[in-house]
């Protein structure tokens, strides 16, 4: 599976952006579908994550309420919708699949996650 992340950008804060991620040649029709970022020297941290299986989603606490996590109907793209940017928020982007049969909800761990895109930056300007 080669995943694509596509949509950063260098904003400023207070701005929004929408992350996408896609599939090369099939469908995100996957368990759990994760977001993460990282920072030069830092670790990939989970940013949030949609359940495949029953919807749920999740969100790391310092970006519920600004970031959302959505699939559009035909499972081709997963969208992370980031708004009221801050500086804090700067970072490359991943996302990555889950092929775990879940029964419900979503892991945010990175050794879960089977298939990673290559990132896409995100540039908060204060």
């Amino acid at each position: 599976v080669q995943l694509q992340a596509s949509g950063g950008g260098l904003v400023q804060t207070g701005d929004s952006l929408r992350l996408s991620c896609t599939a090369s040649g099939s469908t995100l029709d996957y368990p759990a579908i994760g977001w993460f970022r990282q920072t030069p020297g830092k670790e990939r941290e989970g940013v949030s994550c949609l359940s495949g299986t029953d919807g749920f989603t999740f969100y790391v606490e310092h970006v519920k309420g600004r970031f959302t996590i959505s699939r559009d109907n035909t499972k081709s793209t997963v969208y992370l919708q980031m708004n009221n940017l801050g500086p804090e928020d700067t970072a490359v982007y991943y996302c990555a699949v889950d092929s775990t049969p879940w029964l419900a909800g979503c892991p945010l761990t990175l050794h879960e996650y089977d298939y990673w895109g290559q990132g896409t930056q995100v540039t908060v300007s204060s």
